[in-house]
């Protein structure tokens, strides 16, 4: 396959690529942030990682391929558990989108720090399965990549980014004073 052919020398998958790394190293300094800084530059990235993805190329996967994930449980866990304690109270929001949500009495609990975590779950991959410079390889990230957002993780970040929106841009400004004192 040439090059002007080839999906992932596309500039929308290459512009992908760059937002998905940028997501993945902001995750995995996140630690290092303020609970302002992090909510800031989660409410500016998200958006970019979603409309990137949204101009993903579409490519059929090959069935038969089965693509090395690199983003262990072990890793997936220490992602939620310190954005879960970055996050603090914030962690928790209720969740109108969730499928169980028109059969429950009462409201559903889900967490931003989950959500984050299966967004770098599925950008993690794609970013370590990238890098190996294989072109089938890179072909295949791209189609699981492309069919994770549309069936799983796309709604994942939506809801993150409601949840982060409410919690920086709060009529009260309790992040803000918090950093301030």
């Amino acid at each position: 396959m040439e090059k002007k052919e080839n999906p992932i020398y596309e500039r929308n998958t290459l512009e992908f690529v760059t937002v998905a790394l940028e997501y993945c190293t902001f995750i995995e300094a996140a630690v290092r942030l303020s609970l302002f800084d992090f909510v800031d530059k989660a409410v500016q990235l998200l958006p970019l990682l979603y409309l990137k993805a949204t101009l993903l190329p579409e490519v059929l996967p090959d069935d038969d391929a089965e693509p090395e994930l690199t983003v262990t449980e072990e890793m997936y866990e220490s992602v939620r558990s310190r954005i879960a304690g970055l996050l603090g109270e914030y962690d928790s929001y209720l969740d109108t989108f969730h499928p169980d949500m028109p059969y429950s009495d009462t409201p559903i609990a889900a967490f931003i720090s989950e959500n984050m975590a299966d967004v770098y779950q599925d950008t993690g991959n794609f970013v370590a399965l990238f890098r190996q410079g294989n072109e089938e390889v890179m072909t295949e990230a791209v189609a699981v990549c492309e069919t994770n957002f549309r069936e799983y993780w796309g709604q994942q970040l939506l809801n993150a980014l409601k949840a982060l929106h409410a919690i920086r841009y709060n009529e009260e400004g309790h992040i803000e004073t918090n950093e301030a004192e």
